[in-house]
């Protein structure tokens, strides 16, 4: 596992070609998944550890990545705390009970995840078991600020009215809001580390939202909290998306690792990041349905921006859209290893020179 690609990216080592995984890449998207889909609903399989890992694995056989996620949601861990999760079909993610006021904060209940998802563990340790000695298992929660979105909107939102405002208005119930979420996200994390997860993902997906006086005023102390409290020794990735304005504060917040998304070059975005960190980006999604010679255009546009450096895994931007013809994923990642490959006998080629 040392010599994992994945792992040494992570650490910045040098690797014989990019490492790549992809978000969502055990998803609707495969048929294999919507068959399974057709028989078994959303929670019931991510509660059910054996199939839990059976997605896990074979997105890893089907497309030849560099890395497996563990097949699960970032809301699992907000039922057990009594707010009415469900998912309904075609909307999503729905809370019945939404947290608005100090009261509804005092009302969360709040237990060990061990006894409350013991079934993410029991997943994580199937999926480890079933996966090629080289092949890491990425662990993952959601971020503090993209869960609490969540449980305040109700569901998914486009402007965070309801969480801007009780951010606004209450610093101290948002407060101990976030220090509920990053105590049980910390344990969350580090269950799944336990249990046999060699790296970790937080997804702030809608952390893009936020101004970079917010964030630094009411995220960043708690994403600092948050890293400071993870088992030591296992790489972190720091994802979010539309954080072209944030780069230098998800950096300062903390992660070995920074996710990039597609709406800032990566060489841009590495240089204001540093080349201290590692960097996990950023092709766009939607350049999956694109012709193969655009799509291996684009593969390549994203390696030479890259440059060659140590510390770079290649990514989406986000997760793969469901419409996504599965052979253009596969073809994704064979252009990457390829090209990535070709694009380092250039470079030394190219060191030979006098």
């Amino acid at each position: 596992m040392r010599n994992s690609v994945f792992l040494q990216a992570c650490r910045r080592e040098k690797t014989a070609y990019t490492p790549v995984w992809l978000m969502r890449q055990a998803g609707r998207y495969m048929p294999e998944y919507r068959a399974l889909r057709e028989r078994v609903p959303f929670l019931t399989l991510c509660k059910t550890p054996d199939l839990a890992a059976q997605v896990t694995v074979e997105a890893v056989e089907r497309l030849g990545v560099d890395a497996a996620i563990l097949f699960a949601d970032i809301l699992l861990i907000l039922e057990p705390m009594g707010v009415g999760l469900e998912f309904s079909k075609g909307d999503g993610p729905v809370i019945h009970r939404p947290v608005r006021s100090g009261a509804d904060v005092d009302r969360l209940v709040e237990s060990p995840p061990a006894e409350t998802v013991p079934f993410v563990f029991e997943a994580v340790r199937k999926a480890r078991a079933g996966l090629p000695a080289h092949i890491p298992l990425i662990g993952f929660s959601g971020a503090p600020f993209t869960v609490a979105s969540y449980l305040i909107e109700g569901g998914s939102s486009r402007n965070y009215i309801e969480t801007k405002r009780l951010m606004y208005q209450d610093a101290g119930v948002w407060r101990a809001l976030m220090e509920l979420l990053v105590r049980n996200i910390t344990a969350y994390v580090n269950g799944q580390i336990a249990a046999g997860a060699q790296a970790i993902q937080f997804f702030d997906s809608w952390i893009g939202c936020l101004s970079p006086a917010d964030y630094r005023a009411f995220i960043l102390p708690h994403m600092q909290s948050l890293f400071a409290g993870i088992t030591p020794g296992v790489p972190v990735i720091h994802f979010g998306t539309d954080t072209s304005g944030l780069l230098e504060l998800l950096t300062e917040a903390g992660g070995d690792v920074i996710g990039v998304d597609w709406r800032i070059d990566l060489d841009t975005a590495w240089r204001r990041i540093g080349h201290d960190r590692a960097v996990q980006g950023n092709l766009d999604p939607v350049t999956l349905f694109a012709p193969r010679d655009e799509l291996r255009k684009q593969v390549k546009r994203v390696l030479h921006e890259a440059g060659g450096r140590v510390g770079h895994i290649f990514n989406l931007g986000h997760g793969i859209l469901p419409q996504t013809p599965v052979e253009n994923v596969v073809a994704l990642v064979n252009m990457v290893h390829e090209g990535s490959e070709e694009l380092k006998v250039e470079n030394e080629e190219e060191e030979k020179i006098p």
